[in-house]
């Protein structure tokens, strides 16, 4: 390689490095760059609402089934001395209620799951009983053929045997 070869393959190979460089450490560069913004102008714009005086640390009163728990509400109810212990079995009643509802809502789709399943089977059964009758007269036809095909090797038997006595007795075909 002459020295102007050289110069160029460094070149190139300087620039792979860096552009290799920036596309590793570019990328999560960018994304901190972004987020470190983005929490700049959230800090800087005013609140929109003063904060919640609920003391959300409290033991939980309710656990959902997700392993979530919503506390929140229940606790500003407790402090709040306006609201009443019907408000409280109001709102109980009405989580008891979803609760109730999703569970219908479950074991009416667990319902419906069970009858598209059988209705995939009864068409399963249907497909295959038509595939045995398919392969039953699959086996009827090629025993028929056989049957034909010796048929057939019989009679040309025969009529050869029948064309060699007549030419023995003076038949020429014409």
């Amino acid at each position: 390689m002459n020295r102007k070869q050289q110069k160029t393959l460094k070149l190139l190979m300087w620039s792979l490095g860096l552009t290799l460089a920036v596309y590793i450490a570019g990328r999560p560069l960018y994304w901190q760059l972004t987020e470190g913004f983005a929490t700049v102008r959230h800090d800087a714009s005013p609140p929109s609402c003063p904060p919640c005086p609920c003391d959300c640390s409290l033991e939980p009163l309710l656990s959902l089934p997700d392993g979530l728990s919503n506390n929140s509400i229940i606790d500003c109810m407790r402090q709040d001395p306006e609201v009443s212990e019907e408000m409280q079995k109001g709102f109980l009643d009405l989580l008891s209620e979803e609760v109730k509802l999703k569970e219908a809502e479950a074991l009416e789709k667990h319902q419906r799951a069970d009858m598209a399943l059988l209705d995939a089977k009864k068409v399963a059964s249907q497909y295959q009983k038509e595939a045995d009758k398919c392969n039953s007269g699959m086996e009827t036809c090629e025993e028929a053929r056989e049957k034909a095909e010796e048929a057939l090797e019989d009679q040309r038997k025969i009529t050869a045997l029948w064309e060699l006595r007549a030419r023995q007795r003076g038949w020429s075909p014409q």
